[in-house]
């Protein structure tokens, strides 16, 4: 396979990736959200240049070949582009294939048990624990996830005592049965965390994530050490090296890659791998309603040491305006607590014309 144009349609909050094979074939993935027009140039600058026309059966190859040519910048941006490139050339194979992207990867298509996500802070937790109730009853969620400390807070709440309120509020809402699963944002220090992880293993809490800085895995580890909850992290991380290190030292109980921040399907099924071997389970961090959701239910349904739950966020467009209008058919349904991965080829998705024409458009093409 040789890959001939790489086209990006970007807005500053999402960017979707085509892909067109020498032999025609076309794909479609995402870079990830957020400055996404950023991403895409340098999609077009500092990965086209490595990869067009170049024969490839491995896409890791094909994204190690970026990262050592373009050696001088490692990080974020880097890994945001490959995600884009990765994920159009799986579902060009898929589409090949007449398979899904999932069947590819050694699984099956089918349900996915999920998680309602909610990402604010601005909300008031009788007002959390009423829509979180609300959504237990149209949607028939079984767990939940909310936030508590204030985001990267130094042990400042979003306002004073609101973590030690909404947490007995919701599981009182929820009821005891509900799984429930906080995200302190690297909100805390070690003896904060650890002060609050067990008011959060008293109501029965079981996922605390990104308790301390992200960055200290030292303080993670410390909290992860000092409690039963099981304690996660990982969504920041898009180098190889801090994971194996993340891993092996166990700063985290459950890994939580983002399959765009990490640098696409390939990158993140390397830290599926170390997962396995670690005996730690891998629950993904997806937390908008781009595709990056949609990748990693393809993935959930494939790997060995899946975790319990997709996270599957509940922000409408009131949250994330960028939302709008971006796919002919959604293919987020909800039943049951339930989403569901289709048989269609590749991703199973498309994008909508009319967001497509009004986005930034860019081109990077073999010369013919």
């Amino acid at each position: 396979m040789k890959i001939a144009r790489i086209e990006t349609f970007s807005t500053e909050f999402i960017g979707f990736v085509r892909v067109t094979t020498d032999d025609g074939a076309k794909g479609i993935g995402q870079v990830s959200t957020y400055n996404s027009d950023i991403t895409s140039t340098v999609l077009h600058r500092q990965v086209a240049p490595h990869v067009l026309g170049v024969e490839f059966v491995s896409i890791d190859a094909l994204t190690d070949r970026v990262i050592e040519r373009e050696h001088k910048f490692p990080g974020s941006y880097m890994k945001r582009a490959l995600g884009g490139l990765d994920t159009a050339i799986w579902d060009c194979r898929g589409k090949q294939a007449g398979l899904p992207v999932v069947s590819l990867l050694g699984g099956t298509p089918g349900p996915l048990r999920a998680y309602a996500s909610s990402m604010r802070r601005d909300i008031t937790p009788a007002a959390e624990a009423e829509r979180l109730k609300r959504l237990q009853g149209e949607f028939g969620f079984d767990a939940f996830k909310f936030r508590i400390a204030a985001e990267y807070g130094h042990d400042v709440d979003e306002w004073p005592g609101r973590t030690e309120e909404i947490v007995p509020m919701i599981r009182r809402a929820l009821g005891p049965d509900a799984a429930l699963l906080v995200d302190a944002n690297s909100g805390f220090s070690p003896p904060r965390a650890i002060e609050v992880g067990r008011m959060l293993e008293d109501h029965g809490v079981e996922h605390y994530e990104e308790p301390c800085l992200y960055w200290e895995l030292e303080q993670t580890r410390e909290v992860a050490d000092a409690l039963d909850i099981a304690v996660t992290g990982g969504e920041q991380d898009c180098e190889i090296p801090t994971w194996r290190r993340m891993i092996e030292m166990r700063a985290v109980d459950i890994v939580q890659p983002d399959i765009l921040y990490l640098g696409g399907i390939s990158r993140t099924l390397r830290v599926c791998q170390m997962a396995k071997e670690a005996g730690l389970p891998v629950t993904p961090h997806s937390a908008n309603l781009g595709l990056v959701t949609l990748f990693t239910m393809h993935l959930m349904r494939a790997i060995e040491g899946a975790g319990k739950y997709l996270e599957f966020s509940i922000e409408g467009l009131d949250y994330y305006p960028w939302q709008e209008g971006l796919f002919v058919k959604s293919p987020y349904q909800v039943e049951g607590g339930q989403v569901t991965i289709t048989d269609a080829p590749g991703w199973g998705v498309e994008i909508a014309p009319e967001w497509l024409a009004k986005s930034a458009y860019q081109v990077s093409e073999i010369e013919q």
